[in-house]
């Protein structure tokens, strides 16, 4: 599968730290529906991710964020799609750089009761409008070449 690439992290001391995240997606109308959620701390619209888990794949790490951030369920693929960057706000004057490898994960089903239920909201968007609505500039590419590429998930999970 091709893995559509980001643009070049730039940071001083050129190292992020990994995190992981689940490209939720379903097929609607013939077009590529992508869940987005909002964040806990300024209400934007995200990817569920997280840090990596020592026990977990990537891949299966991506899919439990989704499921604690989301209530997802589903088939995630075990190959990244992609990959973003970010600056994770850790206190009001310190961020850390972020490298984040996207997965995708076809969704089965979403449930109502899940661990940030009530701490989240989440809808479903065509991937060219959640484009629009990340923050992120390497997110934003991914969710548009996916839009006019949606045969690159068939293969994902």
């Amino acid at each position: 599968m091709e893995m559509i690439p980001s643009a070049p992290f730039n940071t001083a001391a050129n190292t992020a730290a990994p995190q992981v995240a689940a490209l939720c997606w379903r097929m609607h109308n013939r077009h590529v529906q992508v869940l987005l959620i909002t964040s806990r701390d300024t209400g934007r619209w995200i990817l569920p991710k997280g840090w990596p888990m020592a026990d977990l794949t990537p891949a299966a790490a991506a899919a439990r964020e989704a499921w604690e951030e989301a209530g997802v369920e589903g088939k995630v693929g075990e190959a990244a799609v992609g990959e973003f960057c970010y600056d994770k706000i850790i206190q009001a004057t310190a961020t850390v750089p972020c490298a984040v490898a996207v997965y995708a994960l076809r969704v089965r089903a979403l449930k109502a009761r899940f661990p940030e239920a009530h701490q989240r909201r989440r809808a479903w968007f065509r991937a060219r409008d959640a484009a629009e609505l990340v923050a992120e500039p390497s997110l934003r590419d991914l969710l548009r070449h996916i839009d006019a590429q949606p045969g690159l998930l068939s293969g994902a999970a």
